[in-house]
C-alpha cells in the first residue's frame, strides 16, 4: 500500500510532466478505437443492407459476379422467365417473383451530369419488387407504371436536387432512354451511397437485358413455417440440375458481405498499422519521460533507499506510475477513439458515403483491446526507466541528482546498434539485388526492421557527431546562444537520440514512400513515353464497359485517323506441353493496336498475329510452356467455342503495359463467341491525322459530352492523372502518419519541458550572470530545432535507403526509373526546422518567465 500511495503522489506532483505522455497514449488508443469503431460501424451497415435487401432464398444464374461487379458485355446474366412457375411449384413456396438488377448503367440529368456516387458505389438500375419492400418504402409519388416512368431513391434525390417531374437518361449497352421521376423512395436501412433508380419490370427488362422474358435473379419468399434452408431444398429439387445457383438470405448476406469485407479489411489493417507506429514512437516519449522523471528524483530515490525502500519497491513505484499513466490515458483514449469513429463517418458522409450515427457499433472487444494496448505499451515503455531507478544506491541521497553514466552500457548499446544497422544494410543489399520480387520483398522487410532498430539504438553514438555538424551549419552564427544550445543538446547523447529517434521513425516513412511513389510515376511515365503511340485514350476509369452508343461517337470523330477497340477476353488456355490456365490476359484488339502500343518482339511477327486464327504470347509464358513460334494452343473462350490459334509472336514482358499479355485480332475472337456474349471495350485508343491533335482532341471531348462516365485524355492527361492518383494515395498516407509525427513532437516538448525542470538552478545562475530572458528562449528554440533536425536527417536519409531499395524490386516488374523527389525531402527537413520551434514555444516560454533568485535556490 505504501508503494500505491508513494506512486499515486508522485503522479500528482508529476501531472503536468506526466500529461504530454498521457496524450500519446491518449492518441494512440484513440486511433486504434476509432479505427475498430468506424470499421464495425462500416460492417454493421452493410450487414443491415444486405440482410434487408436478401429475399428467403434467391435464385441467380451460377455464372452471375458474386461481387455485382458490372458484366464485360454490359448486360447481366440472367435467366428465362419460365422458371418462376417451376420455383413457385416447389413445396413451402409463399411467392416468387422475378428481379432485374444491372450496375453496367450510368444515369444522367439534363445537364449530362452524372447522377451517380462520387466514392465509386455503384449505380443500381432494376425493376421495382415487392421483395424492394422490405428496404425500402415510397415516400412521394409512386412506382414507375410505364417506360416513361421511373423512382429514385431519396438519398441521390438530395444530393442532385431532384423532384417529381424530373426527366433522367439512363445509358446502358442496349441504348439511352429518358423517363421522368414519378416517384421516391426512402431506404429503412442506411445506403451506404449507392444511386438507385427502378423501372416497371418490361422496361427494366427491355432496356437493360436487351429482351423480355428474362430476369437477372428470382426471389423466392417462404411459406408460414418454412425455414430457409428447407425452402432451399425444394427449390433446388423443383429446378434439378441447370446452370443455378441457390442462396439463402444468410449465405445472400454473408456472400455480400464477403465482397465488401477484403475492402474494408485492408482498410482496417492499414490503419492499425498507422497506429502501431504512433505507438511505437510514443514508447520513445514515455522512456524520455520516465528516464528524466528518475534522473531528477535521484536524490529522492535515494533518500527512499537509505530509509529502507528495496530495490523492489523502488522498480514497484515507477511501473506503478506508468501503469497509472496508462490506464488514464487507455481510458480517454476509449472515448477519444469513439469520437474519432464519428468524425470519420461524418467525413464520409460529406464525400458521398453515408453512415448512419444510428448504426455507430462499438463492440465489447474494442475498448478492452485499446485499454490492453495502452496499458501494456506504457508499463513495457517505463520497464527500463524503472530498472535504472531500482539500481539507485542510498548513497545516492548524498550526491546532487542525476546519475552518472555507465560507459559499459554505452559501448555495449553502440555494438548492438552498429552489429543491427549492419545486418540491416546487408539484407537491403541483398534484397537490392534479388533477381525475384517475391524473395526481395522479404529481404526488404527484414533490412527495414534492422536498420531502423540499428538506428534507434545507435542514435546516442550518432547524435554526437551528427548534431556538432549541425551546429556548425545551422547553430554558430548565433554566437554564445547558439553554442550553449549545442551543448544542451549534447549534454545527454541518450536523451537527444531517443528524442530523435521518435521523430525519425515518421520522417522515415514519408520519405521511403515519397521515392516509391516518384519512382512509380516517372517510371510509367518513361512507359507511355516510350510504349504509348497512341494519341488520345478514352476510358471510365472505374471499370465501366463503353456502351456501343458511345464507342460509334468515337469512330465518327472528324480528324482521327483509327480508333482501336480492346477487348478484354475470359478464356481456357492449353498450351503444347498440355499445360492448362484459366483467364489468361487475352486481348482481342484491332491490328491498329500495334501503333497504340509499341511492343518488343522477341520472335516472330506481331502483324501476323492479327492474322486469322492467330495469337501472340507473352515470353514468360512461352518460356514455360516451351512455346515456339508456329505452335498452336487452344484457346475455351467464355460463352463462346475452342479455337486453335497459331503462335505468331512472342512479346517480350520486359513492360509494365499489358505485362505478359497474348494478343489476337477481334474478328478471330468474335468467329468463336456469340455477338452477344462478345465483352465490350474497358478502353479504346484513338489516333488523330497528321497535323490535327489539337482539333481531334476537342473533337473526341464533344463526341462523348453525352457521356459523362467516360474521360477523353491525351498522354499529357494520362500521366498527369497517374500522378494525381498516386499523389492522392500518398496525402492519404501522409496523413495518417501525421499522427505518429504529431506524437514525436509532444515527445521534443515533453524532453525540453523536463530538460528546463532539470536545468532550473542552472537558468537562474545563466540569468543572473546576465543572460537575458529573450537570449534564454532563444537557447530553448536552438536546441530543439538541432533535435528536430537531427531527427530529421536520420528519419530522410534511412527512408531514401529503403525507398531505393524497394524501387530496385519495382525495377522487376517494370518499373525501372529511380527519382528521387528532392523538393519534398528539401521541404521536410526545412518543415522539421519549423517543427522544433514550434515544439519549443511553451517550454521556452515557462524558462523565461522563471523568477531568477527562486530558480537559484532550487535544490
Amino acid at each position: 500500500m505504501s508503494v500505491l500511495k508513494t506512486s499515486m503522489r508522485n503522479v500528482l506532483a508529476h501531472k503536468g510532466r506526466m500529461a504530454l505522455s498521457a496524450v500519446a497514449v491518449l492518441l494512440s488508443v484513440a486511433f486504434v478505437c476509432g479505427t475498430l469503431v468506424f470499421t464495425d460501424t462500416m460492417n454493421t451497415t452493410f450487414d443491415k443492407l444486405f440482410a434487408a435487401t436478401s429475399s428467403d432464398v434467391t435464385v441467380s444464374p451460377k455464372s452471375a459476379s458474386a461481387d455485382g461487379a458490372p458484366s464485360r458485355t454490359g448486360k447481366p446474366d440472367a435467366l428465362p422467365a419460365s422458371l418462376i412457375q417451376r420455383v413457385e411449384k416447389a413445396p413451402g413456396v409463399g411467392r416468387a417473383e422475378g428481379g432485374v438488377g444491372s450496375t453496367s448503367v450510368t444515369v444522367v440529368n439534363a445537364k449530362n451530369e452524372n447522377m451517380g456516387s462520387s466514392t465509386g458505389a455503384p449505380t443500381i438500375a432494376g425493376n421495382w419488387t415487392d421483395n424492394d419492400l422490405k428496404a425500402m418504402e415510397i415516400t412521394s409519388g409512386h412506382a414507375p407504371r410505364g417506360p416513361t416512368e421511373m423512382m429514385v431513391d431519396a438519398d441521390t434525390a438530395d444530393k442532385h436536387h431532384l423532384g417529381i417531374g424530373d426527366s433522367l437518361r439512363t445509358i446502358a449497352v442496349t441504348g439511352d432512354f429518358t423517363a421522368k421521376i414519378t416517384g421516391i423512395a426512402t431506404f429503412k436501412v442506411t445506403n451506404p451511397g449507392a444511386a438507385v433508380v427502378y423501372f416497371d419490370t418490361a422496361t427494366a427488362q427491355r432496356e437493360l437485358l436487351g429482351a423480355t422474358g428474362q430476369f437477372t435473379q428470382i426471389n423466392v419468399t417462404a411459406a408460414s413455417g418454412v425455414s430457409d434452408t428447407q425452402l432451399k431444398q425444394n427449390v433446388a429439387a423443383a429446378l434439378g440440375s441447370g446452370p443455378y445457383k441457390l442462396q439463402t438470405a444468410k449465405e445472400a448476406a454473408d456472400a455480400g458481405r464477403d465482397s465488401v469485407g477484403s475492402f474494408l479489411d485492408v482498410m482496417k489493417y492499414a490503419m492499425l498499422g498507422f497506429a502501431g507506429i504512433a505507438f511505437l514512437v510514443g514508447i520513445f516519449l514515455i522512456i524520455n519521460t520516465f528516464s528524466m522523471l528518475v534522473a531528477q528524483r535521484t536524490r529522492e530515490i535515494g533518500l527512499m533507499r537509505a530509509i529502507g525502500s528495496s530495490r523492489k519497491q523502488v522498480n514497484r513505484s515507477v511501473l506503478l506510475e506508468a501503469l497509472l499513466l496508462g490506464v488514464f490515458g487507455s481510458i480517454l483514449g476509449v472515448g477519444a477513439g469513439v469520437g474519432l469513429a464519428v468524425g470519420l463517418m461524418k467525413l464520409m458522409g460529406s464525400i458521398g458515403m453515408e453512415l448512419s450515427i444510428g448504426d455507430l457499433t462499438v463492440k465489447w472487444t474494442t475498448p478492452v483491446i485499446g485499454l490492453a494496448l495502452g496499458v501494456v505499451v506504457t508499463v513495457v515503455a517505463a520497464y527500463v526507466p524503472a530498472r535504472r531507478a531500482g539500481k539507485i544506491s542510498p548513497m545516492a541521497a548524498l550526491r546532487d541528482a542525476g546519475t552518472p553514466a555507465d560507459g559499459k552500457a554505452g559501448v555495449i548499446r553502440a555494438v548492438i546498434g552498429l552489429v543491427l544497422t549492419g545486418a540491416g544494410t546487408a539484407a537491403l543489399f541483398a534484397s537490392a539485388n534479388s533477381s525475384k520480387a517475391a524473395s526481395g520483398s522479404g529481404l526488404l522487410g527484414l533490412g527495414v526492421v534492422l536498420t531502423l532498430i540499428g538506428f534507434v539504438v545507435v542514435g546516442p553514438l550518432l547524435a554526437g557527431g551528427v548534431v556538432r555538424v549541425i551546429s556548425a551549419l545551422v547553430l554558430r552564427m548565433f554566437g554564445p546562444v547558439g553554442r550553449m544550445a549545442e551543448r544542451n543538446a549534447l549534454r545527454n547523447p541518450r536523451r537527444t537520440g531517443a528524442t530523435g529517434a521518435a521523430l525519425m521513425i515518421g520522417l522515415a516513412l514519408v520519405a521511403c514512400l515519397s521515392v516509391v511513389g516518384s519512382s512509380m510515376v516517372a517510371s510509367a511515365t518513361s512507359e507511355l513515353d516510350k510504349s504509348v503511340g497512341a494519341d488520345f485514350i478514352v476510358s471510365s476509369g472505374t471499370g465501366q464497359p463503353i456502351v456501343p452508343q458511345a464507342a460509334d461517337a468515337l469512330k465518327k470523330t472528324p480528324g482521327i485517323a483509327h480508333v482501336t477497340n480492346y477487348k478484354d477476353m475470359d478464356a481456357k488456355v492449353t498450351a503444347p506441353d498440355g499445360g492448362t490456365s484459366r483467364n489468361e490476359n487475352l486481348i482481342a484488339a484491332d491490328p491498329t493496336y500495334q501503333q497504340d502500343l509499341r511492343r518488343k518482339v522477341v520472335s516472330g511477327d506481331l502483324a501476323a498475329a492479327y492474322g486469322k486464327n492467330a495469337m501472340s504470347v507473352g515470353e514468360t509464358y512461352a518460356t514455360a510452356h516451351h512455346v515456339k513460334v508456329g505452335d498452336s494452343l487452344t484457346v475455351a473462350f467464355k460463352d463462346g467455342g475452342t479455337a486453335r490459334l497459331k503462335v505468331a509472336a512472342i512479346t517480350s514482358d520486359d513492360t509494365n503495359v499489358d505485362k505478359a499479355a497474348m494478343y489476337t485480332n477481334i474478328t478471330t475472337a468474335a468467329s468463336y463467341v456469340p455477338a452477344d456474349r462478345m465483352p465490350k471495350n474497358v478502353i479504346m485508343f484513338a489516333k488523330a491525322d497528321d497535323g490535327k491533335a489539337k482539333e481531334a482532341y476537342a473533337s473526341l471531348k464533344d463526341s462523348l459530352k453525352p457521356y459523362p462516365q467516360y474521360k477523353v485524355q491525351n498522354q499529357a492527361d494520362f500521366k498527369q492523372d497517374l500522378k494525381d492518383q498516386i499523389g492522392q494515395l500518398l496525402n492519404i498516407v501522409y496523413g495518417l502518419l501525421a499522427l505518429a509525427i504529431i506524437v514525436a513532437v509532444l515527445g521534443v516538448v515533453n524532453t525540453l519541458a523536463l530538460s528546463v525542470v532539470e536545468r532550473t538552478r542552472e537558468i537562474g545562475l545563466m540569468r543572473a550572470i546576465g543572460l537575458s530572458r529573450r537570449q534564454l528562449r532563444r537557447m530553448i528554440r536552438l536546441e530543439s530545432v538541432v533535435i528536430a533536425l537531427f531527427g530529421a536527417l536520420l528519419g530522410l536519409g534511412l527512408g531514401m535507403g529503403w525507398g531505393t531499395t524497394a524501387q530496385k524490386l519495382l525495377a522487376l516488374e517494370g518499373m525501372g526509373v529511380l527519382e528521387i523527389p528532392w523538393p519534398t525531402i528539401i521541404t521536410v527537413f526545412v518543415a522539421s526546422a519549423f517543427v522544433g520551434l514550434f515544439a519549443a514555444l511553451i517550454p521556452a516560454f515557462r524558462a523565461g518567465r522563471m523568477n531568477v533568485l527562486n530558480a537559484i535556490a532550487t535544490d
